[in-house]
Order: C-alpha cells, then sequence, then structure tokens
C-alpha cells in the first residue's frame, strides 16, 4: 500500500472522535464511509458533521460552495462489512473497551486485504494488545487524534510491537495530507504523549488545591495567562533551552523534592467521583457549572481553538 493507492477511507465511530474524523477525510477529497450502528447513530453524526461545516463557513475556513462537494463524498452505513469492503484504510474511534475493539477488528479482517492499514484513535488502549488477535498485526497502528478532532491538529501515531515501520511512515503521510499534526512515537507508552503531559499537569494542580496552596479558579488561571499562552508557541524542552537548561536544573534541584508524586488519584478527585460530582455532566464538580457558565466557557473554548486553525491556514506546522 502507497499513500497515493488511499481514496476511500472506513471511518468507523459517530460520536465527536468519529465524525470529526470522517469530516477531515472529506474535507480532503477522500470518499469516506462512516460506520454507525444504528440510523438513528448515523444520523446524528451527519447532523454533527453539517453543523461543524457551517462553523467552519462563518470563520473562513471552508466555502459555502464548497459543502454540497464535502458531505457528497460521505456516506453513513450502519454495518462494518459496508463501511470496510473495498476500502483503502480504516480508521476507528468506538468505544474505549479492548474486547470490543479486538473483536471489531478480528471482523474487518475478514473483509479487506492484507495490505489495507488498520488505525485506532484509541486515547490509550495498547496497540499491542489489540494487534496480537489480527492476522496481520504489522498493519496495525494508533493515530491518535485529539478532541475535538476538527478543531485540534495533534494526531499520535504510535506503533505497536509487531506494528511495521512502513505502517507508521504511511499513517504519517495520510495524516499531514489532511492538514493535521502527526507525531510519532518510537515505542508505545501508557497515555502516550500527550495524556501523560497532561496528567501530570493535573495531578500538580489538584495537590496544590488539596495543600491550601491556591483555589481551583487561582490554578486554572495561572495556566491559562501564563504556561498556556507560552506553550502554545514553545514545547516544554524548547521553553528549557531558551531559558537556560541551567537556570531549569537549578529550579529543579530544590523544586521536584516537593512536587505531588501520589501513584493514586487523589483524594480530591476520588471523593467528587464517589458522590456523583463528575464535572459539567453533572452541573458540579470542582466548580458549579450552570448552563449558562457551561455555555460560556465551551464557546470561549471552540473561539480560541478557531483562532488557531486560522492561524494554521497560513503557517506551515
Amino acid at each position: 500500500m502507497k499513500l497515493e493507492d488511499i481514496k476511500v477511507v472506513a471511518s468507523l465511530g459517530t460520536g465527536t472522535m468519529g465524525y470529526g474524523i470522517t469530516l477531515l477525510y472529506a474535507m480532503n477529497g477522500y470518499t469516506v464511509r462512516m460506520f454507525g450502528r444504528s440510523d438513528d447513530s448515523v444520523n446524528r453524526g451527519l447532523t454533527n458533521i453539517k453543523a461543524a461545516l457551517e462553523m467552519y463557513k462563518n470563520h473562513d475556513l471552508v466555502k459555502e460552495d464548497e459543502i454540497p462537494e464535502i458531505l457528497g463524498r460521505i456516506t453513513g452505513v450502519t454495518t462494518i462489512k459496508e463501511a470496510t469492503e473495498g476500502c483503502d484504510f480504516v480508521i476507528e474511534a468506538i468505544a474505549e473497551d479492548l474486547e470490543v475493539k479486538r473483536k471489531v477488528w478480528k471482523e474487518i479482517e475478514d473483509y479487506v486485504g492484507p495490505d489495507i492499514i488498520f488505525a485506532t484513535s484509541t486515547s490509550g488502549l495498547s496497540p499491542t494488545e489489540i494487534q496480537e488477535v489480527l492476522v496481520h498485526p504489522e498493519r496495525f497502528v494508533v493515530a491518535h487524534f485529539w478532541n475535538p478532532p476538527h478543531l485540534v491538529p495533534l494526531v499520535e501515531v504510535v506503533p505497536g510491537k509487531q506494528t511495521s515501520q512502513e505502517v507508521v511512515d504511511i499513517t504519517w503521510k495520510l495524516i499531514e495530507k489532511i492538514g493535521k499534526k502527526p507525531v510519532a512515537l518510537k515505542r508505545e507508552a501508557l497515555g502516550f504523549i500527550g495524556n501523560r503531559l497532561q496528567l501530570a499537569l493535573l495531578r500538580e494542580a489538584i495537590y496544590i488545591v488539596e495543600e491550601g496552596i491556591a483555589t481551583p479558579e487561582a490554578v486554572d488561571d495561572a495556566v491559562k495567562y501564563s504556561i498556556g499562552r507560552r506553550l502554545g508557541a514553545t514545547g516544554p524542552i524548547e521553553t528549557a533551552d531558551l531559558g537556560g537548561l541551567d537556570i531549569f536544573y537549578n529550579i529543579s534541584t530544590y523544586l521536584y523534592e516537593d512536587l505531588c508524586a501520589t501513584k493514586e488519584p487523589q483524594k480530591l478527585m476520588a471523593d467528587c467521583v464517589a458522590a456523583g460530582t463528575l464535572g459539567a455532566k453533572t452541573g458540579t464538580g470542582m466548580y458549579q457549572w450552570t448552563p449558562e457558565a457551561l455555555s460560556a466557557i465551551k464557546q470561549r473554548r471552540e473561539e480560541i481553538l478557531l483562532e488557531f486553525l486560522q492561524k494554521d491556514k497560513t503557517t506551515k506546522f
């Protein structure tokens, strides 16, 4: 399989990840068969795709006369066989359950040739554990799109122990071709790169609150208005180089010892989960979420991410 041979993509899943991934391929000229387990599921996915295209149009990321052509490249189907037969690439964004994914991928092998690449958008499951049930495990790879995929550029490309380098290389090129930013891991690791960094930051943020150092609001503001802005321009290792490794080394000699090093979820989060206060989905978590507050922060986040996308159109990654 070569990059130029990929024309038809099977996209499994119609949730936030699934419809977003489908949209990205369709916007970049690929014929896409989007699989959902029911007509209602497929229709929800198509409705969300139309809404995303309208949002793109309102921010000059797509032209109105391009929308019918993009939608015309997408076909919704309700069986895996319909989605995958005759396709050139399969990307899956279904339930984050190891056995469910294994079962689906084993079924797909019955419908496609041995050279078709299988990509899962799992956010943390082991590609090695998924691919070991396949007849051709060398064709299996993680392509972890970040949520929401139509707004966040990063895609982590992660090999399993049996994944061929050719599959990693082709997947990387395909991700790049649809306008995303691929980052390849040398080997698999729990949480890949992004979630390891995200959870390290969250662990320290919760620790600061638990220790009475600052409120959740102060912690979030400290991130949003300092390192959060800078990290969009320079990553943590670039920042250390720019600031001087001697300076960061000196800080680490006394600060590392004082940072949170727990290996278990912290009590503050565990207590919230036990009480059923799960955050925005229940109206209460670390914060109180009124419908108005939730709508406002989602709109603010969307506007900021769209501003970045507009800049990405004129700036190479």
